[in-house]
């Protein structure tokens, strides 16, 4: 089973829609998918419709009473399956940090899920805790996405300086530009100047758009609804791109060739 860990220290930069839209393509390539909504916000639990079954709280699952596979509930999507958020996970770290071994303890937590799925989401809340230490040590992959703006990138050094500093090298940093306006100068500059530094950075880049924000009044994914829109395309590029990263299957929409697909927003005429 592959972890993929949807994370940014900052919020507000597209971190949910990512992590939603990117398990239900990982689902749609017939792989068993779980996306677990870490969040105490419950965001992408939102989006996906998904109300908890069986509850439990942080302090169960990280003392071991309560297991995971018996938290899973079906999102009404082919092969995905979630994890839903609970508002106890607001103390996550409190729970970790009482625990032998803190920062081993979420990698454990996973392993029942191993036997019954090929890849686990995680949606991370903003911030650095004991809990996104959790995080990044039990993933295969951590997928930023970044606003193109001077604190966004800075951020995002610390968190590839924290990475090397660990001596975490199966780590892989998949960092790609989110809410990008290619209209603006200072975007333009941002992503040519962060390209140079950051070698794993992802090509594909994903536009600000409205059609993403209209996401949560859908209450679904956007590759669900709208697969060969222009954003649909693009996330499905975005998933491509990582799926060959880190060794899981991509997908076509059925009946059509991919069409060419237009990653920066256009400048106005004149």
């Amino acid at each position: 089973m592959k972890i993929l860990a949807i994370t940014n220290i900052k919020g507000g930069v597209g971190k949910t829609t990512s992590a939603v839209n990117l398990a239900f393509l990982c689902a749609a390539a017939d792989q068993r998918t779980v996306l677990w909504d870490l969040d105490p916000q419950g965001a992408a639990t939102y989006v996906l419709g998904c109300e908890a079954g069986e509850r439990a709280t942080a302090k169960k699952l990280v003392s071991g009473k309560r297991e995971l596979p018996e938290l899973v509930v079906p999102t009404g999507h082919p092969n995905l399956d979630m994890l839903p958020s609970d508002f106890s996970y607001r103390k996550f770290d409190v729970h970790l940090a009482e625990r032998r071994d803190p920062t081993e303890r979420l990698l454990k937590m996973s392993r029942p899920l191993r036997e019954s799925y090929d890849a686990l989401f995680l949606d991370c809340p903003a911030g650095i805790s004991l809990l996104s230490e959790n995080v990044l040590r039990a993933a295969d992959a951590v997928i930023v996405p970044l606003v193109p703006t001077p604190l966004s990138v800075r951020m995002l050094l610390q968190l590839r300086d924290f990475i090397e500093e660990q001596a975490w090298h199966d780590v892989l940093l998949l960092p790609f530009f989110s809410m990008v306006d290619r209209r603006r100068s200072m975007h333009e500059e941002i992503i040519a100047n962060t390209r140079k530094q950051v070698r794993s950075l992802l090509s594909t880049e994903i536009p600000y758009s409205s059609v993403i924000e209209r996401m949560t009044m859908r209450r679904a994914p956007l590759p669900s609804y709208s697969p060969r829109s222009e954003m649909g395309l693009i996330y499905r590029t975005l998933w491509k791109e990582i799926s060959t990263r880190v060794g899981l299957r991509a997908t076509e929409v059925p009946g059509q060739e991919p069409a060419p697909i237009q990653l920066r927003a256009r400048r106005p005429a004149g």
